[in-house]
């Protein structure tokens, strides 16, 4: 599966996420008064998303092949790998050298890490 897509690409995606099962003329008339496209335009992204394993067009019928959760948390670590070569610490410390997280984020990420430590 391809986890890289465009940020108009990601828009209609997010739609589809958000309708689904929804049929593909319902998608073309949905996304021409959302994202003022074609008919055509929509069949032909929705092909590409198809081709890249992040939906299908069964009889007609556009559902997703995996969630828009899973989707952005592979996307995510796709980006710490490829960037920060996996290391978490390094990406955070990146973050933190140019802006200052917040008490409340502070202590919602050491929420976040206190749940997820393995034993």
């Amino acid at each position: 599966m391809e986890y890289k897509i465009g940020e108009v690409e990601m828009k209609f995606a997010e739609i589809i996420w958000e309708k689904e099962p929804i049929s593909s003329g319902e998608l073309a008339k949905f996304v021409e008064k959302e994202l003022n496209w074609k008919k055509s335009t929509t069949y032909t992204v929705l092909k590409r998303l198809c081709e890249k394993g992040i939906f299908q067009n069964e009889k007609g019928i556009v559902t997703s092949k995996i969630s828009c959760e899973d989707f952005k948390a592979k996307k995510s670590e796709m980006f710490l790998e490829e960037t920060f070569k996996g290391s978490l610490p390094g990406f955070v410390a990146a973050f933190c050298s140019r802006k200052k997280l917040s008490k409340a984020d502070a202590e919602e990420l050491q929420r976040i890490i206190n749940e997820s430590q393995c034993d």
